[in-house]
C-alpha cells in the first residue's frame, strides 16, 4: 500500500506561481511512476505531468514550458512547480502513483484557484 498526501494548493493571481508537493509513504519502494493529474467539474481527470523511477518525465502540452515536475527519492516526495499560472489551470490537483505491478494510488487532492 502507498499513501499520498498533497499540499501547496491555494489561491493565486494569474501570472503567479505555486509549488505543489506530494509526500508518499508506505510501500514507496514499489512506486514506478508518480505524478499529477487535475480535474474540473464536469470534466475527466487529466494528466498534468509525471515522472518515472528512472527520471523520465512527460507532461501535457498545455503546461509545457510553465510547469516542472521533480522527484526527491530520499524524501519520497514529488513536486510540481507551476509558473505563469492561468485561470484555466484552476482545478483540483491529484497526486497519482503507479506501482511496479500496475496498481494505481491517488491522494485526496489539493485545490488550485487562479484568479484573473
Amino acid at each position: 500500500q502507498v499513501q499520498l498526501v498533497e499540499s501547496g494548493g491555494g489561491l493565486v493571481q494569474a501570472g503567479g506561481s505555486l509549488r505543489l508537493s506530494c509526500a508518499a509513504s508506505g510501500s514507496t519502494f514499489d512506486i514506478n511512476t508518480i505524478g499529477w493529474y487535475r480535474q474540473t467539474p464536469g470534466k475527466q481527470r487529466e494528466l498534468v505531468a509525471r515522472i518515472s523511477s528512472g527520471g523520465y518525465t512527460n507532461s501535457a502540452d498545455s503546461v509545457k514550458g510553465r510547469f516542472t515536475i521533480s522527484r526527491d527519492n530520499a524524501k519520497n516526495t514529488v513536486y510540481l512547480q507551476m509558473n505563469s499560472l492561468k485561470p484555466e489551470d484552476t482545478a483540483v490537483y491529484y497526486c497519482n502513483a503507479v506501482s511496479m505491478t500496475g496498481y494505481t494510488y491517488w491522494g485526496p487532492g489539493t485545490r488550485v484557484t487562479v484568479s484573473s
